[in-house]
């Protein structure tokens, strides 16, 4: 299927703005502020675009003993792509303020529901603005659609079957940076440390002056913490399951497909204290 499947370059994208097939998705969102991503939003937005707030909408808030962000049910995510005027057919682009973490959890949100035409803008709001592209404050009134589907709930693994899987010898992929790997600032989960047998790489290193580097260079690195590893058997895993899609989005860049999303993380796996606890390297 033709469309951008990965990523797209601001250029690109401010010729097709106004397309009525291409949808825009404005995910900032801070996690020490949760509405500073919104008002932002109302500021200055893409043209064109709708706000998905990371708890609100990309989140299942109501679910426990799931991480801090639960993955959503496939009926309610679809609904409100139904609202913001997404369909099946559509040419999807999400953004954040730069570094693409929350604008890669909608993209793989997308990707398990199977759709392809899905991508995140290369160093999103900030590079977008930094170019001086068109920006707009007017909130967009979607023409409302209808959206189905359901999530490939063969990538997407609980505690358990991280478990079973990393027992059969898959590898785990941490994103988290270094030292709350280790175990030695935790700042946001009431425990540190790590799932044993994990190995760290942090999602930031998919990025160099905050945009992806090139597909040669992340498969390269990719490859190399893999071990000979095929890409299906990999997971990969963050503190709630965001960041960690920063990792799928790099990994098909690089022609890498097929790798599983611990989608309760580090704050899933400490909701259960008789599940083992690492710390250090």
């Amino acid at each position: 299927m033709s469309g951008w499947n990965t990523l797209v370059q601001a250029e690109t994208l401010a010729i097709a703005i106004g397309r009525p097939d291409v949808k825009l998705v404005d995910c900032r969102f801070t996690l020490t502020n949760p509405m500073a991503g919104e008002s932002a939003f109302l500021v200055g937005h893409l043209p064109g675009a709708v706000y998905a707030h990371l708890d609100r909408d990309l989140s299942d808030m109501k679910r426990t003993g799931a991480g801090r962000h639960p993955w959503p049910d496939a009926a309610t995510f679809t609904q409100k792509l139904g609202e913001w005027g997404i369909g099946p057919d559509d040419q999807v682009v999400a953004y954040d303020d730069g570094d693409g973490s929350h604008a890669a959890r909608f993209w793989v949100l997308m990707r398990m529901l199977g759709h392809e035409k899905v991508a995140v803008l290369d160093g999103g709001w900030s590079r977008w603005t930094s170019l001086g592209l068109s920006v707009d404050s007017t909130p967009r009134k979607p023409i409302t659609t209808r959206y189905t589907g359901a999530f490939d709930t063969t990538r997407l693994l609980d505690a358990d079957q991280v478990q079973q899987r990393l027992a059969a010898g898959e590898l785990l992929i941490d994103a988290r940076a270094a030292d709350r790997f280790r175990g030695e600032n935790e700042m946001i989960d009431r425990v540190a440390g790590h799932v044993p047998g994990a190995v760290n790489r942090h999602f930031a290193k998919n990025l160099d002056h905050g945009k992806f580097k090139p597909p040669a260079d992340l498969a390269d690195e990719f490859r190399e913490l893999l071990l000979g590893k095929h890409a299906d058997e990999a997971m990969v895993m963050c503190g709630s399951g965001v960041t960690a899609c920063h990792h799928l989005l790099a990994m098909e860049r690089a022609g890498l497909r097929g790798a599983r999303l611990f989608t309760g993380s580090w704050s899933g796996w400490i909701s259960d204290p008789a599940r083992p606890i690492a710390t250090g390297d």
